[in-house]
């Protein structure tokens, strides 16, 4: 469900000191409900998914013909980061109307490398090691994540929330930053407003809401599943989670 910009403003998240000059874009409720150590869950969901290949018909057309008037127009393909881009891309966008390239030196103390910690990815690696593309990383705290864009039509940050519902209950939250490359970059997001919100994002909801329902029901049947991939010897539940059940189950011949 789309929130007012409020929705994200109120709440004291650590992106809004770093990126005080980005405007909120975008605001959703995601269909991610869960306990306060559950965050890392839907890090985990986030990383997993790939519009490009896994999403609806429509999200991966839309995803491609960016990717083919990128390469038309030399606006680089949605899926290159400014880590893996080309030799003229790497480093040398840089953030509109500053000297910085990236908001990885805007990160205080506490913040920087906090995206190294193992638990951000289920494979237990560094999260600048998995493939977030077309975002790089820039930060994880117990109920935050940030990543960044760079191409050459905007530079945008992807936050990534646990919002405190009360009752001991929490909802995912993602909010989209932006700061357009000058007039084209404004009339390009202005022409993909509409596609955004009624093609690519209810999209987006529902590949979240299926993965995430399938965690929960992997979630419910771990002991008896993780006792399965251990061969019926003794495993560190902690060290199986349930996307790796997830992923059993996908396979060939899995019951």
């Amino acid at each position: 469900m789309r929130l007012p910009n409020t929705a994200h403003e109120s709440r004291p998240w650590r992106i809004r000191e770093i990126a005080p000059d980005f405007a909120v874009e975008d605001v959703w409720a995601l269909p991610v409900h869960g306990g306060v150590d559950d965050f890392h869950m839907l890090v985990d969901l986030m990383e997993s998914l790939d519009p490009a290949t896994s999403g609806s018909l429509p999200l991966r057309v839309l995803w491609n013909v960016r990717d083919l008037l990128g390469k038309m127009f030399g606006l680089g393909r949605v899926s290159q980061t400014i880590d893996t881009g080309g030799a003229e891309l790497r480093g040398s966008l840089r953030i509109p109307g500053t000297s910085e390239t990236t908001l990885a030196g805007r990160l205080p103390e506490d913040l920087r490398h906090s995206t190294a910690d193992p638990d951000v990815g289920s494979s237990g690696a560094s999260a600048r090691a998995v493939t977030w593309a077309p975002f790089v990383p820039l930060y994880r705290t117990e109920d935050e994540f940030a990543a960044e864009l760079s191409n050459r039509t905007v530079h945008a940050v992807l936050h990534l929330a646990w919002a405190d519902q009360g009752g001991g209950r929490y909802q995912g939250q993602l909010a989209v930053y932006v700061k357009p490359r000058g007039q084209f970059g404004t009339a390009y997001m202005a022409l993909i407003k509409p596609l955004r919100l009624w093609v690519v994002y209810p999209a987006l909801m529902r590949q979240i809401e299926r993965a995430w329902s399938m965690r929960e029901a992997a979630k419910a049947s771990l002991p008896a599943e993780a006792e399965r991939m251990a061969g019926g010897v003794g495993v560190d539940l902690e060290a199986v989670g349930p996307f790796d059940v997830v992923s059993r189950l996908q396979q060939p011949g899995a019951e």
